[in-house]
């Protein structure tokens, strides 16, 4: 069960209620996600952008509150309930790589900010990057880059960024 099940937002809920900010944290930076928490309990992934619409058009369309999942502890919005439910289908289709930080700073074990602004769709699979300095870096030896990543992610996926 993923750290907001039933029983954790519950006494997330009260804690809230009670006065207190004894939240739940996601294991130590497994993925990129906004400061806060969404309506749905969880914080929000890929700064809010629609990661179906990312993987299947190749373009950043924002999505809503209103179309809100949630994937092992992560919100997603969507555009559309469709692209919603597609997500809720198969989620590992859609989710960004590398827990949804910068793939060229994985690359060199780092957790850096993935923006969605600078996003590459590669075999099917979504990555981000820090900014466009990083993103044209990636460019040069986008295969070899993502296999550094994805050894990498391996290594450091349940390490906090800060002791990165």
């Amino acid at each position: 069960m993923n750290i907001f099940g039933k029983k954790t937002m519950a006494s997330a809920a009260l804690a809230l209620a009670a006065g207190t900010t004894a939240l739940p944290a996601l294991a130590v930076d497994e993925y990129n996600v906004a400061t806060g928490l969404t309506a749905a309990g969880a914080p929000l992934g890929l700064h809010g952008v629609d990661p179906v619409a990312f993987v299947t058009l190749g373009n950043r369309v924002d999505g809503s509150a209103r179309h809100t999942a949630v994937h092992d502890g992560v919100a997603y919005y969507f555009d559309s309930e469709d692209n919603k439910v597609s997500f809720e289908d198969k989620p590992s289709r859609y989710i960004p790589q590398n827990g949804g930080f910068c793939t060229f700073g994985v690359s060199v074990g780092k957790k850096f900010d993935g923006d969605p602004q600078y996003a590459a769709v590669m075999d099917g699979k979504l990555y981000l990057f820090l900014n466009e300095e990083i993103f044209q870096a990636f460019q040069k030896d986008r295969a070899g880059t993502i296999k550094k990543a994805a050894r990498n992610w391996r290594k450091i996926q349940h390490t906090a960024a800060a002791k990165l």
